[in-house]
C-alpha cells in the first residue's frame, strides 16, 4: 500500500497509508480543549479529510483563529438543527455579529406573536445541549450538482437553492447530522460533543448566540450590550427590506436580470439620505459645535464619508475644514511598541496627543497654527508652511480611528464636539444560517486599497490584518457608545464589484505561505458572488476610495 509522510508542528514525522483521515492522527488532548479541525499544508481541513500527499499538519482548537471560526460555524449548525427540531415552521435567521456572539432573529408561525419568548428560548438551548451530549457525528458528504439542486428545491430550502443555482461546481458538499443537512460553507467540527461552551441570551425581538472567547480554555465572558451597534444593524436591515435584497442569491439574480445599475443607485441614495440627516443634525447645533470627529475601524470609509459630509455642510451654509490625525503621528523613535517589539500604529499614543490638543485649542480660539504633514515614506513629520486659522462660522472635521476616544480631544469641551462612528456592517447573508462577515467585507476593501495605493501585496495585507484587528478591539470598538451619530458605509452590492479585483490578488498567496488558509477561505467565499461591472459605481461612492475612479480628491 502506498504511504505518505506526515510532518507535525512539534517536529514529529509519521509514515501512514494514503487515505488516512487527519483526525485519526490527532494526539490525546490534556487541556480540555477538543480538536476542531486541522491545518493541512496551510489550508483548513475537517478532521475527516483523507490525506493523499506528503503534508504538514497542525491541529486546531478554540484558541486558534481558524479553530474558533470552525467552532462558531459548527455552533450555528447545531443551533439551526435545534430550531428545526422544535419549531420547523418558524422564520429563523442568524443575522450578524453582536459583541462576542451572533444576533439571531426568530418569528414563530403566528402573526399575533412577535419574536421569541423566554420559554421557547429555554427549549432551544435545552435541545442544543441534548444534541451536544449525544455527541453526534457531523458528516461531510458529496452529491452531484443536479441531485443537490433537486434536494434543496424539494426541501424548500430556497435561500440555499438560490445560492447554488448561480454556481457550477462538479459536485456539492453538504454537512449532515442525522436527518439535518445544509450546504457546506467551510469545515465543521467532527462531532457535536466538541461544542460544550455557549449561551443563548434574550435580546428582543430575537436572541444572541453567545460565543466563548478565543484563547486558552473555554469560557464565556460577561455579555456586553451594544445598543448603538444593534441600531446600525437594524437600520441597515430596513435598507435591505427597501432594496429587496437580503441574500446573496437575490443579488446574483439582479446581476443576471440586468437590474444591477438600478440597485446600485438605490443603495447609494440611502447613503446620501443618511448623510443629509447627519449634516442637518450638525447644522442644528452649529452655534456650539466646533469639531466633528469621524472615527471607525480600518476601511470603514471614513475619508470619503468626511469629504461627502463636508459638501453637505457647505450646502447648509457652513464652511468646514478637514484635519487628519494621521498627520500627527509620532516619529518611529517615539512610537509605542506592540508585544513583538514592532511599532504599534494602532495605539492611541502613536498620535502626538499633546500637539494635537494644543492645535485644536488654538484653532477653536481663532488663533493660526502651522499644520504638520506626516511623510509615511520617510516616517517623519514635516512642516510645509500650511497655516490654518478658522472663523466663528467654521467647523473642523477630524478624521481618524481614535476620534471617539475622549483622550484624543480632552482639551476640547464636550459641547463643542459632535462624534460620528463609521463602520461597514453588511446585512447581506449567504443563506438563513450563514452570514456575510462584516470583517471580511472590510478586509477585501483593504486588500484592493493596499494594492492600488500603498504598493502592498495581498500577502502583506493578510499578515498585517490580525494586528489591525487587535488594535480595533482595544482602541476603537470600546468607544462606539460615545457617538452622537452612526453611519453604516456597507453597500450590499460591493462584494460583487470587488470580486474580480480581489480574486487575482488572492491567487498570489501560495500554499507555502502561512496566510494561504485565509486566502483560500476568502476565495471560496467569493465563488458565491457573480461579478458586477465597476462602471455602475458612481464616482462619489465610498467604494471608489478603494477601487479608484473617485470624483473626490484624496
Amino acid at each position: 500500500m502506498q504511504e505518505i509522510t506526515v510532518s507535525f508542528a512539534d517536529g514529529r514525522q509519521l509514515r501512514c497509508p494514503v487515505g488516512t483521515t487527519v483526525g485519526s492522527l490527532a494526539p490525546t488532548q490534556g487541556d480540555g480543549l477538543s480538536f476542531l479541525a486541522a491545518i493541512v499544508n496551510n489550508d483548513v481541513a475537517s478532521l475527516s479529510y483523507p490525506l493523499s500527499i506528503n503534508c504538514h499538519v497542525r491541529f486546531l482548537t478554540l484558541d486558534d483563529p481558524h479553530g474558533w471560526r470552525v467552532y462558531r460555524r459548527s455552533l450555528c449548525y447545531v443551533l439551526a438543527m435545534a430550531v428545526r427540531d422544535l419549531f420547523p415552521n418558524a422564520a429563523f435567521a442568524i443575522e450578524h455579529s453582536f459583541g462576542r456572539g451572533l444576533y439571531c432573529s426568530f418569528q414563530p408561525n403566528d402573526e399575533n406573536i412577535t419574536g421569541i419568548c423566554a420559554e421557547q428560548l429555554k427549549h432551544v438551548e435545552d435541545r442544543m445541549r441534548e444534541l451536544i451530549v449525544e455527541d453526534l457525528a457531523i458528516e461531510r458528504c458529496k452529491m452531484s450538482y443536479e441531485d443537490a439542486l433537486a434536494a434543496f428545491e424539494e426541501s424548500e430550502l430556497d435561500d440555499q437553492y438560490n445560492l447554488l443555482r448561480f454556481r457550477n461546481p462538479p459536485h456539492v458538499v453538504t454537512h449532515r447530522c442525522g436527518d439535518f443537512w445544509e450546504l457546506a460553507h467551510g469545515p465543521l467540527a467532527a462531532r457535536t460533543g466538541a461544542l460544550q461552551c455557549f449561551g443563548l441570551i434574550p435580546y428582543a425581538p430575537g436572541f444572541v448566540l453567545h460565543m466563548p472567547s478565543r484563547g486558552p480554555g473555554c469560557r464565556l465572558e460577561p455579555f456586553e450590550d451594544q445598543p448603538h451597534l444593534f441600531q446600525i444593524f437594524q437600520e441597515h436591515k430596513e435598507w435591505g427590506r427597501i432594496l429587496n435584497v437580503s441574500m446573496v442569491g437575490r443579488l446574483n439574480q439582479l446581476i443576471i436580470d440586468g437590474d444591477f445599475t438600478n440597485f446600485v443607485r438605490r443603495a447609494e441614495a440611502l447613503h446620501e439620505k443618511k448623510l443629509i440627516q447627519i449634516a442637518d443634525a450638525i447644522t442644528a447645533r452649529a452655534h456650539e459645535v466646533r469639531v466633528v470627529l469621524v472615527a471607525g475601524p480600518s476601511c470603514a470609509g471614513k475619508t470619503t464619508f468626511s469629504k461627502r459630509l463636508a459638501t453637505h455642510l457647505e450646502a447648509n451654509g457652513l464652511r468646514p475644514v478637514t484635519l487628519a490625525t494621521d498627520d500627527y503621528f509620532m516619529p518611529p523613535e517615539r512610537n509605542p511598541l506592540d508585544e513583538h517589539g514592532n511599532p504599534d500604529y494602532e495605539h492611541l499614543e502613536a498620535v502626538d496627543l499633546e500637539l494635537f490638543n494644543d492645535h485644536m485649542s488654538q484653532l477653536i480660539q481663532g488663533h493660526p497654527v502651522e499644520l504638520p504633514h506626516f511623510d509615511f515614506t520617510r516616517k517623519e513629520r514635516q512642516y510645509r508652511g500650511d497655516i490654518l486659522q478658522i472663523s466663528d462660522d467654521q467647523i473642523i472635521i477630524v478624521e481618524g480611528i481614535h476620534g471617539l476616544n475622549p483622550r484624543l480631544t480632552e482639551g476640547t469641551p464636550s459641547e463643542n464636539k459632535y462624534r460620528i462612528y463609521v463602520s461597514a456592517l453588511t446585512q447581506l447573508n449567504m443563506d438563513a444560517h450563514n452570514r456575510v462577515s462584516t470583517t471580511d467585507n472590510r478586509l477585501m476593501r483593504r486588500i484592493v486599497r493596499d494594492h492600488n495605493y500603498r504598493g502592498h501585496t495581498s500577502l502583506a495585507t493578510l499578515r498585517l490584518w490580525p494586528s489591525v484587528r487587535r488594535g480595533e478591539k482595544r482602541w476603537i470598538f470600546p468607544f462606539q457608545r460615545e457617538a452622537d451619530a452612526t453611519f453604516n458605509s456597507a453597500l450590499d452590492y460591493e462584494l460583487a464589484v470587488l470580486k474580480p479585483l480581489v480574486e487575482p490578488l488572492l491567487m498570489r498567496v501560495k500554499p507555502t505561505d502561512k496566510e494561504y488558509a485565509e486566502a483560500r477561505r476568502l476565495s471560496e467565499f467569493l465563488l458565491n458572488f457573480l461579478p458586477a461591472p465597476m462602471d455602475a459605481v458612481p464616482p462619489t461612492s465610498i467604494l471608489r476610495e478603494y477601487t479608484g475612479g473617485s470624483g473626490l480628491e484624496y
